[in-house]
């Protein structure tokens, strides 16, 4: 569902004299939210048009709509380039007049559309950016992070998995702003917990043949190797780590960053026994089901929603949320971002929590463990809940945070 954009903004009457005024923005009810992610590479299974799906959904479920509202969502396609990414999201502000932009997979871009939003005061909504940054050194008053980040994932599998006994691990790590910050979280994780980085390799975004970085992990004789990667570069390195017989020789695959899309290419053959760290699963309770549904028959392919695509959803729903609490637009997306902050976040697909001043929502995480073949009874049901992790747990510690929001 699309409806179109048209202003109409009341152009403010001053009488001089009697003090009067009808402010210009008073009943301007108009918003246009722009999804900007990879639609056509590695990440497009996680995000692509599918986000827009979720966005939309938002759009339908916020009541907007029935109240006069007329909401416009574009999508852009950034490429995995942070140049594309600021290129489109300028036309969007300079041209299109776009109030927000939701997702932004790839750190690398995401971090270099932030600088911008906040230079335009518009907003960013990130749902598919990892890196912890994005609340952390970069942060902004125009920035705001739902889903997931480096912290979480370092916390959950990194942690959970050196408490079992994987005390040495090897990094094959994308070279680029996202996996740099995972390697980073998750190495201060293993050591914290008694455990030792025995070396890594940095690889291309995009790469097709992982055989001589899965040679340098298998040479390490590390007992994890850790996939500080995602999407496409996590399921090929997956696949030929199965072909090298790296579990064979007693090393296990640490996947510090899994989409369910992910596990549904590989097959359950082939993921069967991985662990990881998300903050949603469509059949985690009647509410998380039900809506995935709705999702599914939306979506292409029919696939169930990925972490971030529920995140879009839930992000653009509160975004949507805190306009209506103002009242109108004020385009001001400082104003509206306090705002968001102010009211309390409650949605049926991450529940009621807390929006930090950090710009961070404070949501639990879980630590997955994917099924075995034979353990799997319906289409998609894929995973096995390990442990919970708490909100705390989940979210760099605030005293700890260097965000500049924090020291004002």
């Amino acid at each position: 569902m699309r409806t179109s954009v048209t202003r109409c903004g009341t152009v403010a009457i001053v009488l001089a004299g009697l003090g009067f005024a009808m402010p210009a923005l008073a009943q301007d009810k108009t918003v246009k939210i722009g999804v900007l992610n990879d639609m056509s590479s590695l990440y497009a299974d996680i995000g692509g048009p599918n986000s827009v799906v979720a966005v939309k959904m938002a759009v339908e479920d916020s009541g907007l709509l029935k109240k006069g509202w007329k909401i416009d969502v574009l999508s852009g396609d950034h490429q995995n380039k942070p140049d594309v990414g600021v290129n489109i999201s300028r036309q969007w502000f300079d041209v299109d007049n776009v109030d927000a932009i939701a997702d932004t997979p790839n750190s690398g871009v995401a971090l270099a559309v932030n600088n911008l939003v906040k230079e335009r005061n518009k907003v960013l909504l990130n749902s598919g950016a990892a890196t912890a940054d994005l609340t952390g050194k970069a942060c902004t008053p125009n920035t705001v992070s739902f889903t997931y980040d480096t912290y979480m994932l370092a916390n959950g599998t990194g942690k959970a998995l050196t408490k079992a006994g994987g005390d040495t691990w090897f990094f094959l790590t994308s070279d680029y702003a996202f996996g740099h910050a995972l390697e980073r979280d998750t190495s201060a994780v293993v050591t914290a917990n008694g455990g030792k980085v025995v070396g890594g390799v940095k690889h291309p975004i995009n790469t097709a043949d992982f055989s001589s970085f899965l040679l340098q992990a298998q040479a390490s004789k590390a007992k994890i190797i850790g996939l500080a990667n995602a999407g496409g570069d996590t399921t090929n390195a997956i696949k030929q780590a199965a072909e090298f017989g790296l579990n064979a020789h007693g090393q296990k695959l640490a996947a510090l960053l899994l989409f369910i899309n992910d596990v549904h290419s590989l097959g359950l053959k082939t993921a069967q026994g991985l662990s990881f760290t998300e903050s949603f699963y469509w059949d985690m309770n009647d509410a998380t089901r039900a809506w995935s549904k709705r999702f599914a028959a939306k979506a292409n392919k029919g696939s169930m929603p990925s972490m971030t695509q529920a995140g879009n959803y839930a992000m653009v729903l509160h975004y949507l949320k805190a306009l209506d609490a103002i009242g109108s637009n004020p385009h001001d997306g400082a104003k509206v971002v306090a705002k968001m902050k102010e009211i309390m976040v409650d949605d049926p697909l991450f529940g009621k929590n807390q929006l930090r001043p950090d710009g961070r929502r404070l949501i639990p995480a879980y630590l997955f463990e994917v099924k075995k073949p034979e353990e799997s009874k319906y289409p998609w049901d894929y995973y096995k809940l390990i442990a919970k992790i708490d909100p705390n747990d989940a979210a760099v510690p605030l005293d700890k945070n260097p965000c500049p929001l924090l020291k004002k």
